[in-house]
């Protein structure tokens, strides 16, 4: 096998990697603030004794948790539009993005629920606070420290997934490696690069999510 390894091609467009770079980055934090919102309810109606409010929350789980997240963005990009939603492919993909990570971070915030004294939700009823400002003061910031870690896994998984925009021609960074590839052919270079700018970026995010960990962890 005589192939001799050429990055020139990708190094020409490497500002287009970069700016593929930036937009996976827009859609997985926007969609992950959002999915954040959608699961943090989520997960307080699954912990709810009212059947109104856990059986839908259950449902939503379990069908977006059994579903492949391709079959979720085809399905928002091609067929919502025949139902007269008509959404542009990054709007389409933030909306896939959003629900999808909320059933995930939903059973990621259930975990921290379960994990908090039930106690504590006494102690505030005793000294007079309403169950709203038990959860808003309490619960929330305590429920946020012990998932870190659990957080930290998903954060990145679902900035991996923003990969699969590429499916309906959203220009984020896999989109823009294909297009390297397929007009210079430099295969190897141009996936060996781009698999070396993911890697960088999920270890930044998880440095960055150990950091806010050690920062957030009570003194013992």
């Amino acid at each position: 096998m005589n192939y001799t390894l050429n990055f020139a091609a990708v190094w020409r467009n490497f500002d287009g990697l970069i700016n593929g770079l930036v937009l996976s980055l827009g859609l997985a934090v926007v969609s992950i603030l959002i999915g954040a919102v959608i699961g943090l309810v989520v997960a307080f109606a699954l912990m709810s004794k009212n059947p109104v409010a856990a059986m839908p929350a259950r449902l939503y789980v379990t069908i977006i948790r059994n579903l492949p997240i391709l079959v979720l963005v085809l399905f928002a990009y091609f067929a919502l539009p025949q139902m007269g939603v008509r959404l542009d492919k990054i709007k389409s993909f933030v909306l896939v993005l959003s629900i999808y990570s909320g059933a995930y971070l939903a059973e990621v915030f259930r975990a921290g629920l379960l994990s908090i004294p039930r106690g504590l939700t006494e102690a505030g009823l005793a000294i007079g606070l309403t169950s709203t400002q038990i959860r808003k003061s309490i619960i929330a910031p305590l429920m946020f420290r012990n998932v870190l870690p659990s957080l930290s896994s998903t954060v990145i998984s679902l900035f991996k997934d923003t990969s699969l925009a590429a499916a309906i021609a959203v220009p984020e960074l896999t989109f823009a490696a294909r297009k390297i590839n397929v007009e210079s052919f430099r295969v190897i270079e141009t996936w060996m690069v781009t698999s070396a700018i993911y890697i960088a970026t999920c270890f930044l995010i998880a440095f960055g999510m150990r950091f806010i960990e050690r920062r957030l962890a009570l003194p013992r």
